[in-house]
């Protein structure tokens, strides 16, 4: 493009990014993870419209400083060249001055673009930048920014955010209150985290749309997909059957396809951040590969689709729900979470870092009747026993207990106080 065109479209972006308003936007708790004095590029990364570029202008905005905004995702900028960005920092020089930061939106949709970013940080830019696809920007990254960036992952609102929002309190003990914030959670079970989506009307376009441009620009344009339908209906399927062991064979037979399409292809679905995986625990690195649970990212995609039935499994929307903050929660100690299942006994979420087991967790939506109970809280004792933990702990929707047993204490805890706590 020649700097003609790209004049009046970064000044248009400059009008957006200056007249922003910010209030009434709850504090996302990934704002402080973005280090504006660091010489580091700061690298927010995760699934679209999770609020990766509201949360990067607010920083840059309430901060005071300089900056300067681009926006690769405008369709204005599709087909831009590697040798076009020199053009492109003509422009942004040409409409906001001097400027010491830079934010570069969805870059990712820029062949060439690390090289354009290092030397930016050897001009001593501060950078910050956005991006859509996971195993992208981590190759990218590794290979021409090592050590030159602070990755940053960002989910849509965890369940504390949601509330924030609604305006829910969840700390008071009232009869009322409680059953407010029970009715926020059920809401968020259903409708998901998604910040655009708690101000739409029409829910179902939204998150059709917005799988839309996920399958299809993110993933079947990006990657040449051979069998785009397959793709499609596989993603359909994995979301309506989240939270289940994956089984590539039994998937290929089903969608006449191999093996590695399969594989391949849910391997962009995790890429593009729509689904989400849990390996099975293991202390051999092939049996941990072996062994993986789907998850979607947010609830919306489960709920907000055609023939979708929206209060069925209620359990595994928790257990969704727990998994993602369990994700977000072990991310910023450099943990992982794996579930764990055998003959005799199974636990839904482990939590490891550095190969030490630090805690243990059953998701259970509702344990009043006895098997149930019997079941959660002997999963705990076994995988305790095995995996040498103490940490032990069952999430309800409402139901809260301490249970002493075999020398051990599980902690039965309902699951709006464990998704507020800060641990």
């Amino acid at each position: 493009m020649v700097i003609q065109e790209l004049v009046p479209i970064v000044e248009e972006l400059r009008e957006e990014f200056l007249e922003e308003k910010f209030t009434g936007l709850c504090t996302r708790e990934e704002e402080r993870q973005i280090d504006l004095k660091s010489k580091l590029a700061q690298v927010v990364i995760g699934v679209r419209r999770s609020g990766k570029s509201t949360l990067c202008r607010k920083v840059l905005r309430e901060s005071g400083v300089k900056a300067a905004y681009v926006n690769f995702d405008d369709e204005r900028l599709e087909g831009l060249r590697r040798e076009d960005l020199n053009t492109v920092l003509e422009a942004l020089y040409m409409v906001y001055g001097e400027f010491d930061y830079l934010l570069l939106d969805e870059v990712q949709n820029v062949e060439g673009w690390p090289l354009f970013v290092n030397r930016l940080l050897r001009q001593n830019i501060h950078l910050v930048v956005t991006g859509s696809n996971a195993k992208l920007l981590s190759n990218e990254l590794m290979t021409h920014l090592t050590g030159r960036h602070h990755k940053i992952k960002l989910y849509p609102f965890s369940f504390a955010e949601y509330a924030a929002y609604q305006g829910t309190d969840t700390a008071s003990l009232t009869t009322k209150a409680q059953a407010l914030a029970k009715n926020c959670l059920n809401n968020y079970l259903l409708q998901g985290g998604l910040p655009e989506l708690l101000t739409e009307s029409n829910s179902q376009d939204y998150v059709m749309g917005l799988m839309d441009a996920i399958i299809r620009r993110d993933i079947t344009r990006r990657f040449n997909v051979r069998y785009p339908e397959v793709l499609q209906r596989l993603a359909t399927y994995l979301i309506d059957n989240f939270a289940q062991e994956y089984n590539a064979t039994t998937l290929a037979k089903m969608f006449g396809v191999s093996d590695h399409t399969i594989d391949t292809y849910c391997g962009y679905l995790q890429e593009a951040f729509l689904l989400l995986s849990a390996h099975k625990f293991s202390y051999k690195s092939h049996d941990r590969m072996r062994g993986e649970k789907l998850y979607v990212v947010d609830t919306a995609f489960i709920s907000n689709r055609p023939n979708v039935f929206s209060t069925q499994n209620m359990g595994w929307r928790l257990e969704n729900v727990v998994f993602v903050e369990l994700l977000h929660r072990a991310g910023r100690r450099y943990a992982d979470v794996f579930y764990y299942r055998d003959r005799s006994f199974e636990v839904d979420f482990l939590v490891a870092k550095g190969g030490v087991v630090e805690g243990l967790y059953q998701v259970c939506y509702d344990m009043t009747t006895e098997k149930t109970r019997k079941r959660e809280i002997n999963g705990l004792l076994q995988g305790a026993r095995k995996f040498n933990c103490q940490s032990l702990t069952i999430i309800t929707f409402s139901q809260s207990e301490v249970v002493s047993a075999d020398g051990l204490t599980v902690q039965i805890i309902p699951a709006i106080k464990w998704l507020v706590s800060s641990k």
